[in-house]
C-alpha cells in the first residue's frame, strides 16, 4: 500500500500483488510485495514495514511468518516513514528460523536513528520447563464482522495450543482485550493520521502528486491536517490511560504472552472494491495496537479454515521480550509441521 498507508495491499499506483495462494483474496498490506515475494517462493525472506500490521496481516494472508519487533531494535534510518514514532521494520520468511535470523543480523542500536533504542543484553530467552503464562481473549469479546469460519479457525487453533505437549510448563488465562480495541481505534481515528500528514504534506501539494497518489491514500493521510494540538494531548492522555490498564492487568495476571487471531476476516479483491476504508479498518482490530502500546510481536500460519483459506495467529509479548516471542512461535511451529 501507498506510503505504507493500508492492511489491504491493494492501495497502489503499480498494480496490485497477487496472493499466491488464493489469488481472487487481497494479499494483505501494506508491506505487500514483500510478502509475495517469500510466499511465491522468490526469496528467503524479505523487509517490510509495520505501523499497524503491515508485516503481520499480509503473512496471515499467505501462510507465511510476519515478525514485528519491539519498536527500535532494528533502526529505521533509510525508511520512508509513514508514523515515525511509531514505525518498525518487519521481516517475512516461510519459517520462523529464517526470520529471526535476519532480525538478529539487521538489530542493534543506530545513534543516527533518533528512534533507535538499546535493550537488556545478554537477550532473555524462554527455558525448557519455564513457567509461562499464556493470555487468551474472552470469546464474548472478540470481534470477527460475520466470519464464522475465521472464528471457527481461531478457537480449533487455540484448543490446539492449549492440547499441545509443551518444553514448558503453561497456564492459560482469560484477558480483557478491550482496552486493547481501544487503542487500536486510535491509530486512524486520532491524531496520528497528523504524523503521517507532517511527513507528505508538502508533496501532496504539488501537482504532480494529482495523479502519483492514489485517491483513497489521499483522503486519509489529508485527513490528518484537521486534527488540533488539544487533539492530539487529549488523545496522548486517553493513549496512557490504556496503557496503564493493559500493563496492570498483564502484571496482575502475570501473562507473559497472549495470542488473538492476526485478523478478524478475510476479503476479496472484489469486497475492497467496494468498501475499501471499511475493509482495511476491520483488518487492524487486532494489530493497530500493537505499536501504541510498545509490544512485539510475531504472526505465525495457523493451519487453513474450513474454505481452505490461510489462517494465521498473532503471539505478543512486552517490548524487549523478542526472542522469548521468537522461542515460543518455534515451539508452535515445530507442532504444526509435525502434525
Amino acid at each position: 500500500d501507498q506510503f505504507a498507508t493500508g492492511l489491504v495491499g491493494t492501495r497502489s499506483p503499480y498494480g496490485v500483488p497477487i496472493n499466491p495462494i488464493h489469488p481472487e483474496y487481497i494479499p494483505g498490506g501494506s508491506s505487500s510485495g514483500s510478502a509475495v515475494a517469500v510466499s511465491a517462493g522468490l526469496v528467503d525472506a524479505s523487509l517490510g514495514t509495520d505501523t499497524a500490521g503491515s508485516g503481520r496481516v499480509p503473512a496471515a494472508f499467505q501462510g507465511i511468518v510476519g515478525i514485528k519487533p519491539s519498536k527500535g531494535l532494528i533502526s529505521t534510518r533509510g525508511v520512508f516513514p509513514a508514523c515515525r514514532s511509531l514505525d518498525c521494520v518487519s521481516v517475512f520468511a516461510r519459517t520462523l528460523g529464517v526470520a529471526r535470523d535476519v532480525c538478529r543480523v539487521a538489530r542493534g542500536f543506530d545513534e543516527k536513528d533518533a528512534f533507535s533504542r538499546r535493550f537488556e543484553s545478554p537477550v532473555k530467552r524462554l527455558n525448557k520447563g519455564e513457567s509461562i503464562i499464556v493470555g487468551i481473549p474472552r470469546k464474548e469479546d472478540l470481534l470477527w464482522f460475520g466470519d464464522h469460519t475465521q472464528e471457527a479457525a481461531y478457537w480449533l487453533a487455540i484448543k490446539k495450543l492449549k492440547s499441545e505437549d509443551w518444553d514448558f510448563n503453561i497456564h492459560f488465562v482469560e484477558f480483557d482485550i478491550n482496552p486493547y480495541l481501544e487503542t487500536a481505534k486510535l491509530l486512524y481515528e486520532g491524531p496520528w493520521v497528523s504524523e503521517r500528514y507532517a511527513v507528505l504534506s508538502e508533496f501532496l501539494s504539488t501537482a504532480g502528486s494529482q495523479k502519483d497518489v492514489v485517491n483513497v491514500t489521499r483522503k486519509i493521510i489529508e485527513g490528518g491536517n484537521k486534527y488540533t494540538a488539544v487533539d492530539v494531548f487529549k488523545s496522548l492522555y486517553t493513549l496512557q490511560s490504556l496503557k496503564q490498564k493493559v500493563e496492570v492487568e498483564r502484571e496482575k495476571l502475570k501473562i507473559d504472552f497472549f495470542v488473538v487471531p492476526t485478523t478478524p476476516t478475510i476479503y476479496t479483491l472484489e469486497d475492497v472494491k467496494k468498501d475499501n476504508i471499511g475493509c482495511n479498518t476491520n483488518l487492524g482490530t487486532y494489530t493497530n495496537f500493537c505499536n501504541l502500546l510498545d509490544l512485539c510481536a510475531v504472526a505465525m500460519p495457523a493451519g487453513k479454515r474450513s474454505d481452505g483459506l490461510s489462517f494465521g495467529i498473532t503471539f505478543y509479548g512486552a517490548s524487549g521480550d523478542d526472542e522469548r516471542v521468537w522461542d515460543f512461535g518455534e515451539e508452535w511451529e515445530t507442532r504444526q509441521s509435525i502434525d
